[in-house]
């Protein structure tokens, strides 16, 4: 069992995620962060073995969240969903600490396969 984050500004998306997370055994905390020092404390605290974020936010970009996320819990793992197809944005994603970058549209069970494998590093 590891312990996963999820953020994404979709409540839907928050809860889909989170029963398919936490069906597979996983513990798991969701929110919408409002800004980075909301993700580093959140990180710091909750220690997660792997961030599952959405890219684009209202307050925050995946970019921002995953630079945070390294900074407060340096071991988690990162994953990134996206809807923008842009080989820019995945590199500014990588640079910034994402292991992966998913793109959407994304079935929940596709997305608990990729943070499996993910965890299993």
């Amino acid at each position: 069992m590891a312990r996963i984050l999820v953020m994404d500004d979709s409540a839907f998306m928050r809860t889909l995620l989170r029963g398919a997370l936490e069906a597979a055994g996983h513990e798991v905390e969701d929110f919408l962060p409002m800004s980075a020092l909301e993700v580093l404390k959140k990180t710091k605290e909750w220690k997660p073995d792997l961030v599952l974020t959405d890219y684009h936010m209202p307050l925050i970009k995946g970019d921002e969240v995953a630079r945070m996320a390294q900074r407060g819990c340096p071991d988690a793992r990162i994953l990134v969903l996206t809807a923008t197809r842009d080989p820019d944005v995945e590199a500014r994603l990588r640079r910034s600490g994402a292991s992966l970058v998913l793109y959407k549209p994304m079935a929940a069970p596709e997305v608990l396969r990729h943070a499996e494998e993910l965890l299993a590093q």
